[in-house]
């Protein structure tokens, strides 16, 4: 069944509306509402066929599965640079009020790499139990925010005029000016909230997938993964976690599909 594809009227600013694709579930009543919170710049183009694949699967098998862009971002109104992560947060409130509209359903919000954050974020913002499905999930919006900054610095290398690159666009966020990192307006409203995030659980989380990645077929969670991990768990989330080998298709120079990850996905919700 092919989704439905819709502009969302939104609370932040006049006239602005986010591109929508809602996959509706096969069979009533859905057994769950996800909302899937896309990565962060180039990345989201490397994931769409990932998340439509995973979105498609699971609403053959019964889920509800809305993907919004968030403001600035693909199909939606705006430019990436006019994007804050305030109005992103207002994104996911909005989303979240219209799946709630079509369902009552357990709601989960999931997250690819810095949607995760997002996730994680907004969630204090909603007055409801939330799960969480996450992939690959950034656990620090300082560190992501300083290696989307690096390929600024690289660029400038590879022409050979990197000397103090890094600072000179600090102190432009600093004095509230956007800079252009790989052909994307960074704004100061953006810098500033994603290098504040941090994957913390909030103080109503249900349920938390986690899932990762790797070319390694021997690989396990990181250190910082599974100390994240545990600090969600004391929290009193259930959490279910795994790495599974396959690619890295948010970042491959080709489109790439982890057929491992679709299947472990729709099998932990299932569990």
């Amino acid at each position: 069944m092919a989704p439905e594809a819709f502009f969302l009227p939104v609370a932040h600013g006049q006239h602005s509306q986010r591109f929508c694709l809602y996959h509706a579930p096969s069979g009533v009543p859905p057994k769950g509402a996800l909302l899937y919170l896309h990565p962060f710049a180039e990345e989201m183009n490397k994931s769409r066929r990932m998340a439509a694949l995973q979105a498609r699967m699971l609403a053959a098998q019964g889920y509800a599965v809305l993907q919004i862009d968030l403001h600035g971002c693909g199909d939606s109104s705006g430019d990436f640079g006019d994007a804050t992560w305030q109005s992103w947060l207002q994104d996911v409130q909005d989303a979240h009020a219209w799946l709630r509209s079509r369902s009552n359903a357990p709601f989960w919000l999931w997250g690819l790499r810095s949607g995760c954050l997002l996730a994680a974020d907004a969630a204090q913002r909603i007055d409801a139990p939330v799960n969480f499905l996450f992939w690959q999930p950034v656990i620090s919006g300082r560190q992501f925010l300083q290696q989307f900054l690096r390929l600024k610095v690289a660029g400038e290398m590879m022409s050979g005029d990197s000397k103090g690159v890094m600072a000179a666009l600090k102190k432009q966020l600093a004095e509230n000016q956007s800079v252009e990192i790989a052909g994307y307006a960074l704004s100061p409203g953006l810098s500033q909230g994603l290098e504040a995030a941090e994957l913390a659980p909030p103080a109503r989380a249900g349920r938390l997938i986690w899932r990762e990645v790797s070319p390694r077929p021997e690989a396990t969670l990181a250190p910082a993964s599974q100390q994240c991990i545990e600090q969600w768990q004391s929290a009193g989330c259930a959490v279910n976690s795994a790495v599974l080998p396959a690619p890295t298709f948010w970042q491959t120079v080709e489109i790439e599909e982890a057929p491992a990850l679709l299947d472990a996905t729709l099998a932990a919700l299932e569990s």
